[in-house]
């Protein structure tokens, strides 16, 4: 039985996208809106001799292109120009140039994506679910946070890829409304006893000593297991991305078919026994940050990586809970040319860390710069940050600021506020009902989405 992670409220699978459209921290829907058309017997369309400008032919073959209506979802049609949107969506948000045999190669699984999601939107309007404005402005607003941008930067780096906001407003729209229909399904089978807990505790104990995984996954389901020849060929594509450096969490949230896309395909830690044999068989081989090849499993492909290994029972480690301040650059550092406004910035960090002597003062300089990152991280494992920031903080005593730490984006100054040694593989009650609810979660999904399709009625006009 394969699990996947549940986020409750409005966390969504866009907030995996930190770093997806600026530089990274440290630590390392559907409703189609058309253009707005001229009659043809509008003035502003022809020539003073009644003829129509050079060009215009052109673009309105090219705008005809773009609204061919490649299926209808129960009356709903979704065109060419929505596809084409969403893959220039996910080469932005890569950072990756997608060529366009790459992106032939992306629609056939685009269109399938969007009709599951024009499927969950209707969904959602039949039960009367209103996602707010305020809801995906808070979206945007985090992702826009998390990668050092100001407000309204992303709508304008959209507008200048060509990226329509309303193809983000949408995905965002139909997983936010997705997360309240799952918890509307589930119900009281939301709350995990006492017992359930308790038989979880107990099989852990007996499983004592074997290994488990903290895995990452995409899921790409097959339509027809007597042909898979297309599933198996865009999946081919996506791992060629992901090697190529594709961030693993903004693809899976974009096109894996799994619940645990909420969580840029993030199943956290897990057993050999809740996951499938085909896959426990690639990732005991697996060294950690890999990606794997196809994994085909009972309903489509699997595409795994492998972000940690343990011994069930044993992962000693240590806990910092951590605080920073970060000075932004007004535009990227050239090293060999920094400009005044970097030179400024660094003489600011210096200041930083020679005045800041407790976590509470170096939040106070982190908020007086404008917060651009947070000044509280939230809890960190030492042993899974990157080797160089290991080899900083591993000897950083609590309440000592580091050197300025200068990236392309700003300054960072960081400040260990405690330590704590822990045993990471103890589960608290907590964990393990999260654990039990994501399983719950995965079922209700899988089995509500294959309710929808039997219930549809599709009308494929065009694959292209």
């Amino acid at each position: 039985m394969r699990t996947s992670p549940f986020l409750t409220g409005s966390a969504i699978a866009l907030m995996a996208l930190s770093g997806s459209f600026a530089g990274q921290d440290v630590w390392a829907a559907t409703r189609h809106h058309a253009p707005v058309t001229q009659s043809a017997e509008d003035p502003l369309d022809s020539d003073d001799d009644g003829q129509s400008p050079a060009g215009s032919d052109k673009a309105q073959a090219d705008s005809g292109q773009q609204d061919v209506i490649i299926a209808v979802i129960n009356g709903i049609p979704l065109t060419k120009r929505d596809v084409d949107n969403r893959g220039k969506l996910f080469a932005l948000s890569t950072g990756l140039p997608i060529s366009e045999d790459i992106m032939s190669r992306l629609r056939p699984q685009i269109v399938r994506q969007m009709i599951d999601e024009r499927l969950r939107t209707q969904e959602i309007l039949s039960r009367h679910i209103n996602v707010t404005p305020e809801q995906i402005a808070d979206a945007i607003k985090g992702i826009e946070s998390r990668n050092g941008m100001p407000p309204n930067a992303l709508r304008d780096r959209l507008a200048q890829d060509g990226v329509s906001l309303t193809t983000l407003i949408d995905q965002i729209r139909v997983q936010i409304g997705w997360t309240q229909v799952l918890r509307q399904e589930l119900g009281g089978k939301a709350r995990m006893t006492s017992q359930e807990i308790a038989q979880r505790q107990d099989a852990l104990r007996k499983q004592e000593g074997r290994p488990e995984y903290f895995i990452s996954e995409i899921f790409v389901p097959v339509e027809d297991p007597r042909h898979t020849e297309t599933e198996l060929k865009f999946t081919q594509t996506i791992i060629e991305e992901l090697r190529k450096g594709a961030p693993f969490p903004i693809v899976a949230a974009q096109f894996s078919q799994a619940q645990s896309a909420l969580d840029g395909g993030s199943l956290g830690w897990v057993q050999e026994d809740s996951l499938d044999p085909e896959v426990v068989a690639i990732v005991r081989q697996m060294p950690e940050g890999a990606i794997s090849n196809p994994i085909r499993v009972a309903g489509g492909y699997v595409i795994a990586t492998v972000n940690g290994k343990r011994i069930i029972g044993h992962q000693p480690g240590t806990l910092l809970q951590m605080r920073q301040a970060f000075v932004p650059f007004t535009e990227r550092l050239n090293p060999e040319q920094p400009t005044a406004q970097q030179r400024q910035a660094l003489e600011k960090a210096v200041h930083i860390t020679q005045t800041a002597h407790s976590c509470d003062e170096l939040a106070a300089a982190n908020k007086e710069l404008g917060e651009v990152r947070p000044s509280n991280p939230g809890e960190l494992q030492l042993e899974r940050l990157n080797p160089q920031m290991q080899q900083i903080l591993s000897t950083l005593p609590p309440g000592k600021p580091t050197r300025p730490l200068v990236s392309l984006d700003g300054i960072d100054i960081l400040m260990i506020c405690s330590k704590q040694t822990k045993n990471f593989a103890d589960r608290t009650p907590s964990e393990l009902a999260d654990q039990l609810l994501n399983e719950r979660v995965e079922q209700t999904a899988r089995q509500l989405d294959r309710d929808l399709h039997r219930r549809a009625v599709i009308d494929i006009r065009s694959k292209s």
